[in-house]
Protein backbone atom coordinates (compact mmCIF):
# COMPACT_ATOMS: atom_id res chain seq x y z
CA UNK A 1 0.00 0.00 0.00
CA UNK A 2 1.57 3.20 -1.11
CA UNK A 3 2.23 5.80 1.51
CA UNK A 4 0.33 9.07 1.24
CA UNK A 5 2.54 11.99 0.53
CA UNK A 6 1.80 15.54 1.62
CA UNK A 7 1.34 17.56 -1.54
CA UNK A 8 4.00 20.13 -2.16
CA UNK A 9 2.76 23.73 -1.80
CA UNK A 10 3.38 25.95 -4.77
CA UNK A 11 4.24 29.53 -4.23
CA UNK A 12 2.05 32.14 -5.87
CA UNK A 13 4.02 33.86 -8.51
CA UNK A 14 4.22 34.68 -12.13
CA UNK A 15 1.02 34.19 -14.06
CA UNK A 16 -0.92 32.93 -11.01
CA UNK A 17 -0.05 35.99 -8.93
CA UNK A 18 -0.99 38.29 -11.75
CA UNK A 19 -4.34 36.53 -12.16
CA UNK A 20 -5.07 36.80 -8.46
CA UNK A 21 -4.24 40.49 -8.46
CA UNK A 22 -6.49 41.03 -11.46
CA UNK A 23 -9.36 39.25 -9.72
CA UNK A 24 -8.83 41.27 -6.58
CA UNK A 25 -8.90 44.51 -8.51
CA UNK A 26 -12.00 43.42 -10.38
CA UNK A 27 -13.70 42.54 -7.11
CA UNK A 28 -12.79 45.91 -5.64
CA UNK A 29 -14.10 47.67 -8.72
CA UNK A 30 -17.31 45.66 -8.54
CA UNK A 31 -17.75 46.47 -4.89
CA UNK A 32 -17.19 50.13 -5.62
CA UNK A 33 -19.80 50.07 -8.34
CA UNK A 34 -22.34 48.37 -6.09
CA UNK A 35 -21.87 50.62 -3.09
CA UNK A 36 -22.12 53.73 -5.27
CA UNK A 37 -18.70 55.22 -4.50
CA UNK A 38 -16.24 56.26 -7.09
CA UNK A 39 -18.75 55.64 -9.90
CA UNK A 40 -19.00 58.62 -12.25
CA UNK A 41 -22.44 59.26 -13.73
CA UNK A 42 -22.26 59.19 -17.51
CA UNK A 43 -22.35 62.57 -19.19
CA UNK A 44 -25.55 62.92 -21.21
CA UNK A 45 -25.80 64.87 -24.40
CA UNK A 46 -28.41 67.65 -24.65
CA UNK A 47 -30.48 65.39 -26.89
CA UNK A 48 -30.41 62.62 -24.26
CA UNK A 49 -31.28 65.09 -21.52
CA UNK A 50 -34.20 66.38 -23.61
CA UNK A 51 -35.51 62.85 -24.13
CA UNK A 52 -35.27 62.09 -20.40
CA UNK A 53 -36.77 65.42 -19.33
CA UNK A 54 -39.65 65.09 -21.80
CA UNK A 55 -40.42 61.64 -20.40
CA UNK A 56 -40.25 62.93 -16.82
CA UNK A 57 -42.53 65.85 -17.62
CA UNK A 58 -45.02 63.54 -19.30
CA UNK A 59 -45.00 61.27 -16.24
CA UNK A 60 -45.42 64.28 -13.94
CA UNK A 61 -48.30 65.61 -16.02
CA UNK A 62 -50.09 62.26 -15.98
CA UNK A 63 -49.64 62.20 -12.19
CA UNK A 64 -50.85 65.82 -12.01
CA UNK A 65 -54.07 64.98 -13.85
CA UNK A 66 -54.70 62.16 -11.39
CA UNK A 67 -53.88 64.53 -8.55
CA UNK A 68 -56.37 67.08 -9.93
CA UNK A 69 -59.03 64.38 -10.16
CA UNK A 70 -58.37 63.22 -6.61
CA UNK A 71 -58.47 66.81 -5.37
CA UNK A 72 -61.79 67.37 -7.11
CA UNK A 73 -63.18 64.28 -5.35
CA UNK A 74 -61.69 65.37 -2.02
CA UNK A 75 -63.27 68.81 -2.36
CA UNK A 76 -66.63 67.20 -3.18
CA UNK A 77 -66.31 64.92 -0.15
CA UNK A 78 -65.54 67.94 2.03
CA UNK A 79 -68.62 69.77 0.73
CA UNK A 80 -70.83 66.74 1.40
CA UNK A 81 -69.37 66.40 4.89
CA UNK A 82 -70.03 70.07 5.63
CA UNK A 83 -73.62 69.72 4.37
CA UNK A 84 -74.19 66.67 6.57
CA UNK A 85 -72.80 68.48 9.60
CA UNK A 86 -75.01 71.51 8.93
CA UNK A 87 -78.12 69.34 8.55
CA UNK A 88 -77.24 67.43 11.73
CA UNK A 89 -76.88 70.71 13.63
CA UNK A 90 -80.28 71.93 12.40
CA UNK A 91 -82.00 68.69 13.36
CA UNK A 92 -80.22 68.68 16.73
CA UNK A 93 -81.54 72.18 17.49
CA UNK A 94 -85.07 71.08 16.51
CA UNK A 95 -84.71 67.98 18.68
CA UNK A 96 -83.56 70.06 21.65
CA UNK A 97 -86.69 72.26 21.35
CA UNK A 98 -88.93 69.19 21.23
CA UNK A 99 -87.20 67.72 24.27
CA UNK A 100 -87.66 70.95 26.20
CA UNK A 101 -91.39 70.90 25.40
CA UNK A 102 -91.69 67.28 26.55
CA UNK A 103 -89.80 68.13 29.71
CA UNK A 104 -92.25 70.92 30.56
CA UNK A 105 -95.21 68.60 29.97
CA UNK A 106 -93.68 65.88 32.16
CA UNK A 107 -93.12 68.38 34.97
CA UNK A 108 -96.76 69.51 34.78
CA UNK A 109 -97.95 65.91 34.88
CA UNK A 110 -95.82 65.24 37.93
CA UNK A 111 -97.34 68.22 39.75
CA UNK A 112 -100.95 67.31 38.89
CA UNK A 113 -100.70 63.56 39.03
CA UNK A 114 -101.07 62.99 42.80
CA UNK A 115 -104.66 61.61 42.54
CA UNK A 116 -106.06 58.91 40.33
CA UNK A 117 -108.60 60.18 37.76
CA UNK A 118 -111.55 58.43 39.58
CA UNK A 119 -110.76 60.19 42.89
CA UNK A 120 -110.32 63.50 41.09
CA UNK A 121 -113.79 63.04 39.58
CA UNK A 122 -115.36 62.08 42.95
CA UNK A 123 -113.80 65.01 44.78
CA UNK A 124 -114.44 67.57 42.09
CA UNK A 125 -116.80 70.44 42.95
CA UNK A 126 -117.86 70.54 39.30
CA UNK A 127 -117.91 67.00 37.83
CA UNK A 128 -119.10 68.22 34.43
CA UNK A 129 -116.22 70.67 34.24
CA UNK A 130 -113.83 67.94 35.32
CA UNK A 131 -115.05 65.62 32.59
CA UNK A 132 -114.50 68.36 30.03
CA UNK A 133 -111.00 68.92 31.41
CA UNK A 134 -110.27 65.18 31.35
CA UNK A 135 -111.26 64.94 27.69
CA UNK A 136 -108.97 67.86 26.91
CA UNK A 137 -106.17 66.23 28.89
CA UNK A 138 -106.66 63.00 26.96
CA UNK A 139 -106.40 64.86 23.66
CA UNK A 140 -103.33 66.67 24.98
CA UNK A 141 -101.89 63.31 25.94
CA UNK A 142 -102.40 62.07 22.41
CA UNK A 143 -100.56 65.10 21.11
CA UNK A 144 -97.71 64.52 23.51
CA UNK A 145 -97.53 60.88 22.49
CA UNK A 146 -97.19 62.06 18.92
CA UNK A 147 -94.49 64.49 20.03
CA UNK A 148 -92.58 61.66 21.75
CA UNK A 149 -92.82 59.61 18.57
CA UNK A 150 -91.54 62.57 16.56
CA UNK A 151 -88.59 62.99 18.92
CA UNK A 152 -87.71 59.33 18.49
CA UNK A 153 -87.83 59.73 14.70
CA UNK A 154 -85.61 62.79 14.92
CA UNK A 155 -83.11 60.82 16.99
CA UNK A 156 -83.00 58.11 14.32
CA UNK A 157 -82.51 60.70 11.58
CA UNK A 158 -79.68 62.36 13.48
CA UNK A 159 -77.96 59.04 14.06
CA UNK A 160 -78.25 58.26 10.35
CA UNK A 161 -76.76 61.65 9.48
CA UNK A 162 -73.90 61.08 11.91
CA UNK A 163 -73.25 57.68 10.36
CA UNK A 164 -73.20 59.20 6.88
CA UNK A 165 -70.85 61.92 8.13
CA UNK A 166 -68.48 59.29 9.55
CA UNK A 167 -68.43 57.51 6.17
CA UNK A 168 -67.83 60.81 4.37
CA UNK A 169 -65.04 61.74 6.78
CA UNK A 170 -63.35 58.39 6.16
CA UNK A 171 -63.64 58.97 2.41
CA UNK A 172 -62.20 62.46 2.76
CA UNK A 173 -59.21 61.22 4.76
CA UNK A 174 -58.58 58.53 2.14
CA UNK A 175 -58.68 61.16 -0.62
CA UNK A 176 -56.31 63.40 1.33
CA UNK A 177 -53.85 60.53 1.78
CA UNK A 178 -54.05 59.86 -1.96
CA UNK A 179 -53.37 63.54 -2.65
CA UNK A 180 -50.29 63.41 -0.45
CA UNK A 181 -48.95 60.33 -2.28
CA UNK A 182 -49.56 61.84 -5.71
CA UNK A 183 -47.99 65.15 -4.70
CA UNK A 184 -44.88 63.31 -3.52
CA UNK A 185 -44.68 61.49 -6.87
CA UNK A 186 -45.06 64.72 -8.83
CA UNK A 187 -42.51 66.70 -6.84
CA UNK A 188 -40.00 63.84 -7.00
CA UNK A 189 -40.37 63.57 -10.78
CA UNK A 190 -40.06 67.34 -11.29
CA UNK A 191 -37.01 67.49 -9.00
CA UNK A 192 -35.31 64.85 -11.13
CA UNK A 193 -36.06 66.84 -14.29
CA UNK A 194 -34.66 69.99 -12.68
CA UNK A 195 -31.45 68.16 -11.70
CA UNK A 196 -30.96 67.04 -15.28
CA UNK A 197 -31.53 70.54 -16.66
CA UNK A 198 -29.19 72.08 -14.08
CA UNK A 199 -26.29 70.08 -15.55
CA UNK A 200 -26.65 71.89 -18.88
CA UNK A 201 -25.33 75.26 -19.94
CA UNK A 202 -27.89 78.05 -20.45
CA UNK A 203 -27.63 77.58 -24.21
CA UNK A 204 -28.19 73.82 -23.91
CA UNK A 205 -31.17 74.37 -21.58
CA UNK A 206 -32.71 76.73 -24.12
CA UNK A 207 -32.23 74.04 -26.75
CA UNK A 208 -33.89 71.42 -24.56
CA UNK A 209 -36.83 73.53 -23.33
CA UNK A 210 -37.35 75.53 -26.51
CA UNK A 211 -37.20 78.80 -24.57
CA UNK A 212 -34.49 81.27 -25.56
CA UNK A 213 -35.37 83.76 -22.84
CA UNK A 214 -37.58 85.91 -25.08
CA UNK A 215 -40.71 83.81 -24.61
CA UNK A 216 -42.60 86.49 -22.68
CA UNK A 217 -41.92 89.14 -25.33
CA UNK A 218 -43.06 86.81 -28.11
CA UNK A 219 -46.13 85.90 -26.06
CA UNK A 220 -47.07 89.55 -25.63
CA UNK A 221 -46.75 90.20 -29.35
CA UNK A 222 -48.81 87.08 -30.14
CA UNK A 223 -51.54 88.11 -27.72
CA UNK A 224 -51.71 91.60 -29.25
CA UNK A 225 -51.84 90.14 -32.76
CA UNK A 226 -54.61 87.74 -31.71
CA UNK A 227 -56.73 90.49 -30.17
CA UNK A 228 -56.34 92.59 -33.31
CA UNK A 229 -57.31 89.63 -35.52
CA UNK A 230 -60.33 88.87 -33.36
CA UNK A 231 -61.43 92.50 -33.40
CA UNK A 232 -61.18 92.66 -37.17
CA UNK A 233 -62.90 89.33 -37.76
CA UNK A 234 -65.71 89.99 -35.31
CA UNK A 235 -67.45 87.52 -32.90
CA UNK A 236 -67.34 83.92 -33.92
CA UNK A 237 -63.95 84.05 -35.64
CA UNK A 238 -60.61 82.88 -34.33
CA UNK A 239 -57.06 83.97 -35.11
CA UNK A 240 -56.42 80.82 -37.13
CA UNK A 241 -57.12 79.96 -40.73
CA UNK A 242 -60.81 79.10 -40.15
CA UNK A 243 -63.56 80.57 -38.02
CA UNK A 244 -64.37 79.38 -34.52
CA UNK A 245 -67.68 77.48 -34.26
CA UNK A 246 -69.30 80.27 -32.23
CA UNK A 247 -68.61 83.29 -30.06
CA UNK A 248 -67.94 81.18 -26.97
CA UNK A 249 -65.17 79.23 -28.68
CA UNK A 250 -63.74 82.51 -29.96
CA UNK A 251 -63.84 83.93 -26.42
CA UNK A 252 -61.98 80.87 -25.08
CA UNK A 253 -59.31 81.28 -27.77
CA UNK A 254 -58.97 84.99 -26.96
CA UNK A 255 -58.53 84.14 -23.27
CA UNK A 256 -55.82 81.59 -24.10
CA UNK A 257 -53.96 84.15 -26.23
CA UNK A 258 -54.16 86.67 -23.40
CA UNK A 259 -52.49 84.14 -21.07
CA UNK A 260 -49.46 83.49 -23.29
CA UNK A 261 -46.33 83.71 -21.17
CA UNK A 262 -48.12 82.74 -17.93
CA UNK A 263 -46.11 80.25 -15.86
CA UNK A 264 -46.92 76.56 -15.65
CA UNK A 265 -47.76 75.51 -12.08
CA UNK A 266 -49.08 72.02 -11.49
CA UNK A 267 -52.61 72.03 -10.12
CA UNK A 268 -53.17 75.71 -11.01
CA UNK A 269 -56.32 76.97 -12.75
CA UNK A 270 -55.46 80.66 -13.10
CA UNK A 271 -55.77 83.49 -13.30
CA UNK A 272 -51.99 83.95 -13.38
CA UNK A 273 -50.66 80.38 -13.58
CA UNK A 274 -51.97 77.14 -15.07
CA UNK A 275 -51.41 73.48 -15.72
CA UNK A 276 -52.64 72.14 -19.07
CA UNK A 277 -56.20 71.21 -18.11
CA UNK A 278 -56.41 74.21 -15.78
CA UNK A 279 -55.79 76.55 -18.73
CA UNK A 280 -58.52 74.86 -20.77
CA UNK A 281 -60.98 75.00 -17.88
CA UNK A 282 -60.24 78.67 -17.19
CA UNK A 283 -60.51 79.63 -20.88
CA UNK A 284 -63.95 78.15 -21.24
CA UNK A 285 -65.07 79.38 -17.84
CA UNK A 286 -64.36 82.89 -19.14
CA UNK A 287 -66.70 82.07 -22.05
CA UNK A 288 -69.49 80.90 -19.74
CA UNK A 289 -68.94 77.16 -20.15
CA UNK A 290 -68.13 74.90 -17.20
CA UNK A 291 -65.70 72.09 -18.02
CA UNK A 292 -64.47 69.22 -15.83
CA UNK A 293 -61.09 69.60 -14.16
CA UNK A 294 -59.06 66.79 -15.73
CA UNK A 295 -58.05 65.79 -19.25
CA UNK A 296 -59.69 62.39 -18.74
CA UNK A 297 -63.06 64.07 -18.18
CA UNK A 298 -62.58 66.98 -20.59
CA UNK A 299 -62.19 64.69 -23.60
CA UNK A 300 -65.74 63.46 -22.95
CA UNK A 301 -67.21 66.91 -22.30
CA UNK A 302 -68.24 67.60 -25.90
CA UNK A 303 -68.56 66.14 -29.36
CA UNK A 304 -65.56 64.25 -30.69
CA UNK A 305 -64.10 65.64 -33.91
CA UNK A 306 -61.42 64.29 -36.21
CA UNK A 307 -58.11 66.02 -36.72
CA UNK A 308 -59.16 67.13 -40.19
CA UNK A 309 -62.25 68.83 -38.72
CA UNK A 310 -60.38 70.97 -36.16
CA UNK A 311 -61.57 74.54 -35.69
CA UNK A 312 -60.40 77.24 -33.25
CA UNK A 313 -61.57 76.51 -29.73
CA UNK A 314 -61.51 72.73 -30.09
CA UNK A 315 -59.70 70.83 -27.35
CA UNK A 316 -56.80 68.71 -28.59
CA UNK A 317 -55.50 65.81 -26.51
CA UNK A 318 -52.19 63.97 -26.57
CA UNK A 319 -50.50 60.72 -25.54
CA UNK A 320 -52.14 57.34 -25.19
CA UNK A 321 -53.20 58.11 -21.63
CA UNK A 322 -54.85 61.41 -22.66
CA UNK A 323 -52.64 63.20 -20.14
CA UNK A 324 -52.16 66.52 -21.98
CA UNK A 325 -54.54 69.03 -23.56
CA UNK A 326 -54.35 72.28 -25.50
CA UNK A 327 -56.73 74.70 -27.24
CA UNK A 328 -56.59 74.63 -31.01
CA UNK A 329 -56.30 78.13 -32.50
CA UNK A 330 -56.12 77.32 -36.22
CA UNK A 331 -53.33 76.92 -38.75
CA UNK A 332 -52.15 73.69 -37.16
CA UNK A 333 -51.32 75.56 -33.92
CA UNK A 334 -52.54 75.27 -30.35
CA UNK A 335 -52.04 77.17 -27.12
CA UNK A 336 -51.12 75.01 -24.15
CA UNK A 337 -49.35 74.99 -20.79
CA UNK A 338 -46.48 72.60 -21.57
CA UNK A 339 -44.52 71.93 -18.36
CA UNK A 340 -42.67 73.71 -15.53
CA UNK A 341 -39.75 74.60 -17.82
CA UNK A 342 -41.90 76.57 -20.26
CA UNK A 343 -44.74 79.11 -19.98
CA UNK A 344 -48.10 79.02 -21.73
CA UNK A 345 -47.25 79.22 -25.42
CA UNK A 346 -48.13 78.53 -29.04
CA UNK A 347 -47.02 75.19 -30.43
CA UNK A 348 -47.69 72.94 -33.40
CA UNK A 349 -50.37 70.33 -32.81
CA UNK A 350 -48.10 67.69 -34.30
CA UNK A 351 -45.28 68.17 -31.77
CA UNK A 352 -46.83 65.49 -29.52
CA UNK A 353 -48.61 62.18 -30.17
CA UNK A 354 -52.20 63.16 -31.05
CA UNK A 355 -54.88 61.28 -29.08
CA UNK A 356 -58.14 62.98 -30.07
CA UNK A 357 -60.14 66.20 -30.13
CA UNK A 358 -63.42 67.48 -28.68
CA UNK A 359 -65.64 70.43 -29.56
CA UNK A 360 -67.37 71.79 -26.47
CA UNK A 361 -68.84 75.08 -27.73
Amino acid sequence: MAAHRKPRQRSIGGHTARAAATLALAGAAGATAFDGTGHAEPQLTPAQVKAKVDTLYQQAEAATEKYDGAKEQADAAQRRLNALRDETARKQAKLNSARDALGSFATAQYRDGGFAPAWQLALSNDPDRYLDDAAFAERAGDRQAAAVSQVREQLREIEQLRGAARVQLSSLRSRQAELSRRKKTITGTLDEARRLLARLTPQQRAQVTGDDGNGSARASRSAADAREALAQAGPGSGPGSVAAPDSRAAAAVAYAYAKLGSPYVWGATGPNAFDCSGLVQAAYRSAGISLPRTTYAQINAGRRVSRSELRPGDLVFFYSGVSHVGIYVGGGQMIHAPNPSAPVRLAPVDEMPFAGATRVA
